[in-house]
């Protein structure tokens, strides 16, 4: 079988389902994105080349659909001009990129990943009642951004989410169309680590230091920065035996922070409200997934914080390294820990319960190692590659045939 990967970025969601076809199955799978191909034996990387986009003069709520047609038009062009790619199964990314042109080339079914479609009501837009409210022409396009979604939801031959939560936002009239598989946790990576190195991005941990993690892509109020934040002076005045660590970049991946952050980027907002002690938490930027396992691995708190919205992989990580993890109590997260067995949960705004929790936690960790040792069975059983695999590989064949 010949499958065709479609998405914007590489490796992304994709790229270890067609390292797993080709070497275990025999598949031929050739994989369209916008990143620079790169040799890698067995599967061939094409690159599609954006000519144009959105404009200061395109209407701002139409802006993210003017970027997606640039994309899927691009993505078009290049797989018209190589007429011997021919894909029994073509399976796409619904966001950056759509597969609709793609009914103009090929006679196969479609498959679509859909990873999220945007709520203006009880949702990531909301959620933070703390923080300036979205404009109402933030909301008018987020209702817009749903368009290239429910497009491929009508277009495609099948689809899937990786969490529940995520498919429960899609229309409920497509529920019956999508799946719910998880992308699947290489767990011979993401594993607890007998005697990790403390040498993490550059900088020696101290053996005499209890250590608090937090990992996020971006700093930002959609993944609760502020609020670990706010929980880290807590525990800083509170105590001196604690080292905070941040993994991540001074950016914002998700939301709309610079709407109040006065031209500062949210990590420095954050840090110009208070008077933080920042001897005390490194910020280690991105740093290579091995250290980040091995820093899992000697993490004595791991803090993980999102508003309902699309489910963070370092979340998952954390867990699969046996880290004790304290969540918050939303409905993503809640999918992936129950409190008390694999992790534990706090209300997202009473960082005065958070402290406490993580206070106690730091003060008796044999109370709380339990959770780690669940957490990591729980990962292999449901949500590690092993598991994953074979459902993805199911979607996959039941859709073709």
């Amino acid at each position: 079988m010949h499958i065709l990967f479609v998405h914007k970025n590489y490796p992304a969601q994709f790229g270890h389902i067609a390292r797993h076809l080709i070497d275990q199955h025999g598949f031929q799978c050739t994989y369209a994105s916008e990143k620079p191909p790169a040799q890698w034996e067995g599967l061939e990387r094409i690159q599609y080349v954006v000519k144009s986009g959105a404009t200061e003069r395109t209407h701002y709520c139409s802006r993210s659909f003017e970027n997606q047609i640039w994309h899927s038009h691009a993505l078009f062009d290049l797989l018209r001009s190589r007429p011997d790619i021919r894909p029994d199964l073509i399976v796409g990314h619904s966001g950056f990129v759509s597969t609709l042109y793609l009914r103009e080339l090929y006679d196969c079914p479609i498959i679509n990943y859909f990873e999220f479609f945007y709520h203006t009501k009880d949702s990531d837009l909301d959620f933070r009642k703390d923080l300036p409210a979205y404009g109402i022409q933030e909301l008018l396009r987020a209702r817009t951004r749903n368009a290239i979604f429910l497009l491929d939801l009508e277009n495609c031959d099948g689809g899937y989410s990786p969490t529940e939560f995520q498919r429960s936002q899609l229309p409920v009239a497509y529920h019956d169309k999508v799946a719910t598989i998880f992308d699947g946790v290489d767990t011979n990576v993401w594993k607890p680590i007998a005697e990790p190195s403390r040498m993490i991005g550059g900088w020696q941990l101290p053996a005499d230091k209890k250590i608090v993690t937090y990992v996020s892509r971006g700093m930002e109020a959609m993944r609760g920065f502020d609020v670990f934040m706010k929980i880290a002076k807590q525990l800083c005045d509170r105590r001196d035996d604690v080292l905070f660590v941040v993994v991540g970049e001074d950016r914002v991946a998700y939301g709309g922070d610079e709407r109040f952050t006065e031209g500062k980027t949210f990590k420095h907002w954050v840090l110009s409200q208070d008077d933080y002690d920042l001897s005390r938490i490194l910020f280690l930027g991105r740093i290579p997934p091995v250290q980040l396992a091995q820093l899992f691995s000697i993490s004595d708190l791991h803090i993980y914080l999102t508003v309902p919205f699309v489910l963070s992989w370092s979340l998952v990580n954390a867990l699969a390294c046996g880290a004790t993890v304290m969540g918050s109590d939303t409905a993503p997260v809640r999918e992936m820990i129950q409190h008390g067995e694999n992790g534990l949960l706090f209300d997202f705004f009473d960082f005065e319960s958070a402290v406490a929790t993580a206070e106690d936690v730091l003060d008796h960790p044999e109370a709380y190692r339990n959770l780690g040792s669940t957490a990591v069975e729980r990962i292999r059983l449901n949500y590690s590659l092993d598991a994953c695999l074979p459902k993805i590989m199911e979607l996959y064949t039941s859709v073709v045939s």
